[in-house]
């Protein structure tokens, strides 16, 4: 009877377990055990549109972030910035899990971002999200998810918002297999975004030559790499994505392409002040520091040329070394 008991005893505790797993992975979406400390009152909202995209055959989700006085200055138009996720994630999750708009309060007060309108795309394929596999930010066998993002969703933005058109105002980026999906597209979008970034992200994917940026980044032709501006990080605990990285890194020097690269301590992770969504959300501000930057100077080199009436923009872009 004491042994029985013991059984029914381990088998209960075994199946709550297994239930908690269940529900942590699969409905919670492995949410942060210890989420970032943020700012609540941004003053920025966060809202989720659609759209209908013909690449991939259905109506497709993205996020939406204004910026502070887009109804008020009805004149003014703004950069763009597209955030993309990783693993396992959604439209919501940079909202959800790194409190972006948290970030974008921040930067916005001490003025080393310009504002922007930022669109957070749902980057899963037609096999959904899973903890199985990450999504496949690529024209695939699953849907043609580059196009969807890197193309439809561009012309879908500058369709309803005031955007500024040209690529240097444009910015993509993402943490995890969202890093690796922002240089897949945006290297192949290069008319519709110079700037790139990745956090923890990785540059050879597993379907081959074709979509891995380390590779077919070499076949830009010189004048595409001078425009291009590049922020990578990773961090220290996540060697195959550091590794990863700075290999990218190197590539990119070796091609001249302007580049800046930091190892943060931390990385992947479900709990600690440097481990996954915490690390996301501490160097995002990183990342769009630099974006920031990049904006700001376009920004100077756009006034300069429309003052003197002769265009500049390609000169600088060639001497230009950040």
């Amino acid at each position: 009877m004491q042994l029985r008991k013991i059984l029914i005893i381990c088998a209960s505790t075994v199946t709550i377990l297994a239930g908690g797993g269940y529900w942590y992975v699969f409905i919670a979406g492995v949410p942060q055990l210890d989420p970032p400390q943020v700012e609540r009152n941004t003053g920025l909202t966060f809202q989720l549109q659609t759209y209908n995209s013909a690449a991939m055959g259905e109506v497709r989700t993205y996020g939406l972030i204004l910026p502070p006085g887009y109804a008020q200055n009805a004149t003014k138009r703004y950069p763009v910035i597209f955030l993309l996720h990783g693993g396992h994630g959604d439209a919501s999750a940079w909202e959800e899990k790194a409190a972006v708009t948290s970030v974008l309060h921040d930067l916005y007060k001490s003025n080393k971002l310009p504002p922007s309108i930022v669109i957070t795309p749902d980057g899963n394929d037609r096999r959904g999200t899973s903890p199985f596999w990450d999504p496949q930010y690529y024209d695939g066998p699953n849907g043609k998810v580059g196009t969807a993002i890197g193309s439809e969703l561009v012309q879908v933005v500058k369709s309803r918002y005031r955007t500024l058109p040209e690529p240097q105002f444009w910015a993509m980026g993402g943490q995890s297999s969202g890093g690796w999906g922002a240089f897949n597209i945006g290297l192949r979008h290069w008319n519709n975004f110079n700037i790139l970034f990745s956090s923890s992200g990785y540059f050879i994917d597993s379907s081959g030559a074709a979509n891995s940026p380390q590779s077919f980044i070499q076949q830009l032709p010189m004048q595409v790499r001078q425009r291009l501006r590049v922020y990578l990080d990773a961090g220290e605990e996540d060697r195959n994505f550091l590794t990863s990285t700075q290999q990218f890194h190197q590539k990119l020097n070796q091609l001249g392409i302007a580049n800046e690269f930091h190892a943060f301590s931390g990385g992947h992770g479900i709990v600690g002040p440097d481990a996954g969504w915490n690390y996301w959300h501490k160097h995002l501000a990183d990342a769009l520091t630099y974006v920031g930057k990049q904006m700001n100077y376009s920004a100077q080199i756009k006034d300069l040329d429309e003052v003197s009436g002769t265009s500049s923009v390609q000169l600088v872009l060639n001497l230009r070394s950040f």
